[in-house]
């Protein structure tokens, strides 16, 4: 018995990407939808983290993204980066309520999930 397998005629595109207006905004997000957990340590101190792989979704934190910049052969910076607007997230799975206002599609990805 064969099966025949179903080719794609373009791999999937990237994506999807968001942006949003800073960290803070973006925590308020992923708090929002549910992937922000609390841990405690063995000393009994709480702190928030980011549940990023699930079976339901995968979040990839890009965060502030800067291009450019120049520095001499000492590592010393000569032409300062430009840091562009936004903190940056990579996502797959179900959208979470409200997002879409967050996505954008770049022309040059910065970083894709592979």
């Amino acid at each position: 018995m064969t099966e025949e397998l179903e080719l794609l005629e373009a791999p999937p595109a990237p994506g999807p990407f968001f942006r949003f207006t800073d960290e803070e905004a973006w925590l308020d997000a992923a708090r929002a939808a549910g992937f922000m957990t609390t841990v405690t340590d063995e000393d009994g101190n709480e702190t928030e983290q980011l549940q990023a792989y699930t079976h339901n979704h995968a979040i990839d934190v890009v965060g502030t993204i800067t291009v450019g910049g120049e520095w001499d052969e000492d590592g010393n910076e000569t032409v300062a980066p430009t840091t562009l607007d936004g903190f940056h997230i990579n996502y797959l799975g179900d959208l979470p309520e409200g997002w879409e206002a967050f996505e954008v599609t770049p022309n040059t990805p910065y970083r894709v999930f592979a």
